[in-house]
């Protein structure tokens, strides 16, 4: 880039500054509007809120998208999506995890299934249903023993499965025992 400085002492200075290019910046931002939207899906599935109010999910994934362009030129031909869903799962854990019987923030969805998982189970249930990651691949991420992942994911599909339970109706005031 070229410009011209102020006059100043019998004439006009040029000077050049150097606009470095972003490599990275064409093939990350097709990376992004590829698996973009999978990735916030992802996300929401993790944090359990609604797709049309998820801030968490956003901010979790702008996370993990910011890891992944810092790391972009390390890569090398490596899945830029696998390093990112790798982020954004250790990133959720380290995040939830800290809270084990945490259960999400907005709960406008209560009949949800996942709203009903804790962090540990969602995180496990989506990783293994939603992305299709194995058992083992699932374990070895979350530093976990395959027996452990299997007994989390069988007690998440165990309470998705279930239908929530009702409060029991009322007549006049009064429960209703049903027999």
């Amino acid at each position: 880039m070229r410009a011209k400085g102020s006059q100043g002492w019998g004439g006009t200075v040029e000077f050049t500054a150097h606009v470095p290019r972003n490599p990275r910046g064409p093939g990350f931002e097709a990376y992004v509007a590829g698996a973009g939207a999978r990735l916030l899906h992802t996300a929401t599935l993790l944090t359990a809120e609604p797709p049309t109010a998820n801030p968490r999910a956003r901010r979790l994934l702008t996370l993990a998208l910011a890891h992944t362009y810092a790391d972009w030129d390390r890569l090398h031909g490596g899945d830029p999506y696998a390093h990112t869903r790798q982020y954004l799962a250790t990133r959720f854990a380290n995040t939830a995890w800290h809270h084990p019987g945490a259960r999400p923030r907005h709960r406008t969805r209560q009949e949800a299934p996942l709203a009903r998982l804790t962090a540990r189970e969602r995180l496990i249930l989506v990783l293994r249903l939603y992305e299709g990651i194995a058992e083992e691949q699932t374990a070895a991420l979350l530093g976990m023993p395959p027996e452990r992942v299997r007994a989390v994911f069988n007690r998440a599909m165990a309470v998705v499965l279930r239908p929530p339970s009702r409060p029991a109706p009322t007549v006049g005031g009064v429960k209703a025992v049903t027999s």
